[in-house]
């Protein structure tokens, strides 16, 4: 399903970032950065709401307006009950909807904003989503202090927070069009494949955004998609092709642009909610307003596991949603 928007922009964002994002090729383009994986608190769940609130009220000093401003905080993180999120929201004090896409939390978080905003059920929103490399690791495999191996394919989640404001105050950068996704299976139980996991739900997505809009991956200057890493990357372009007869043209994966995968101990890329916002909310969007891209096709992709499950030797379903980003004239 597809959804076009008349009147929804990217106002402003705001990216807070961790130790190893802020060595990688981006980080000049992150707004602040952390040196260790703590943030100044003591645990690594602490230090993901401190991210949130960091990027949240930096967010609202660069847009000059007050939380009570704001009519709704939609967001989400990978911790149990989105608590990141939750505490978060506490001190935010704006009203939240809390939402769990796992690393599609994003987009899907665009989607639900750009709606209310475009249907004048509220008149602006923040989203945020947020992930931590070792608070992720702890939850779904297992704690960093275990010291377990991981595999060669896997990817490394990132650290830290984007926010972004809209609302139907013209700038020049236009939410132009977004589509839900749906999610696949394709019978994968490796916790450490998640680009295999995730890359059918990403060529479904697009598929369907193109089937729907009635365009052609030309129309694009960049698809990008969130963390499938060089593994996955290199998968949904030989799915596309398989299954749909696309061939992806322009096509990047942000987990393959945050960090340097050949001097980083990152093994194949980034993941997490906050890799494809951190990206796009910083480099993405400065290039746009530069001029340099002028239609961005974004798709954050996500694996809906969960240990127990995992436990039970049960497939990994995904799912990815797209948003269609346009430089306003």
């Amino acid at each position: 399903m597809t959804f076009k928007y008349n009147n929804v922009y990217i106002n402003e964002t705001s990216t807070i970032c961790g130790p190893y994002e802020n060595k990688g090729p981006l980080a000049k383009y992150f707004d602040k950065h952390y040196d260790d994986f703590y943030f100044e608190q003591k645990t690594w769940e602490q230090a993901e709401i401190k991210s949130i609130e960091d990027s949240v009220n930096l967010l609202l000093n660069k847009i000059n307006l007050k939380n009570s401003d704001v009519d709704v905080h939609i967001g989400g993180d990978l911790l149990n009950q989105i608590v990141a999120t939750n505490y978060a929201s506490k001190n935010i004090g704006i009203p939240l909807i809390g939402i769990y896409g796992a690393c599609s939390t994003s987009c899907l978080s665009l989607i639900l904003a750009s709606n209310m905003i475009d249907k004048n059920q509220v008149k602006n929103a923040i989203v945020t989503a947020s992930s931590h490399n070792n608070g992720a690791e702890k939850q779904f495999r297992n704690p960093v202090e275990y010291g377990g191996p991981k595999k060669d394919y896997t990817t490394f989640t990132t650290t830290g927070c984007a926010s972004a404001y809209l609302s139907n105050i013209t700038s020049n950068i236009k939410i132009e069009s977004g589509t839900l996704g749906t999610v696949c299976d394709l019978g994968i139980t490796d916790v450490f494949n998640m680009g295999a996991v995730m890359s059918p739900a990403a060529a479904k997505v697009i598929y369907d955004h193109l089937k729907d809009t009635g365009r052609t991956v030309d129309y694009y200057d960049l698809i990008l998609t969130g963390d499938l890493g060089e593994v996955g990357k290199n998968i949904l372009k030989e799915y596309m092709k398989k299954e749909y007869n696309i061939s992806l043209k322009n096509y990047e994966d942000s987990a393959c642009m945050i960090f340097n995968t050949d001097k980083q101990p990152v093994y194949t890329g980034g993941s997490g909610p906050a890799c494809l916002p951190l990206v796009t909310y910083s480099y993405i969007l400065d290039k746009m307003k530069k001029g340099k891209l002028n239609r961005v096709l974004i798709v954050a992709t996500g694996a809906l596991m969960n240990p127990s499950m995992c436990n039970q030797k049960l497939s990994i379903p995904s799912i990815a949603h797209a948003i269609s980003l346009e430089v306003s004239k």
